[in-house]
């Protein structure tokens, strides 16, 4: 017999997380602060980056280059194995980086505040 708990599982913080990391477009990149804020948690900035640093061992395939700091600054880029694929994967998709930072950040910044309708 299983019981109602068992059925509605609430999701994890890194789960959330990557439900909002899955919506971001192809060309666009946000904040580990905007996903903390959105999700309700705005001094949780490190939690997501813990839970990018997580997600490359996740079964489902989480875009987590396009997660930056709130300067643009690809923080997360030893993660990926290869220091250089951060960049890589980005530049692809339309950033220009020069010193380990997205140059045109403003421009490609996705705020799920703003960009998720509920």
């Amino acid at each position: 017999m299983t019981t109602k708990s068992e059925h509605s599982k609430t999701p994890s913080f890194f789960e959330l997380v990557y439900e909002v990391v899955k919506l971001i477009p192809k060309g666009r990149v946000t904040s580990y602060g905007a996903i903390a804020a959105y999700l309700g948690s705005k001094g949780s900035s490190r939690m997501v980056g813990w839970a990018m640093n997580a997600s490359h061992s996740n079964v489902t395939q989480i875009p987590a280059h396009r997660v930056v700091n709130r300067n643009g600054m690809l923080t997360g880029k030893f993660h990926f194995g290869d220091p250089d694929l951060m960049a890589q994967l980005l530049m692809n998709e339309g950033a220009e980086i020069e010193d380990n930072r997205i140059v045109n950040f403003s421009q490609m910044f996705w705020d799920p505040a703003k960009e998720i309708r509920l």
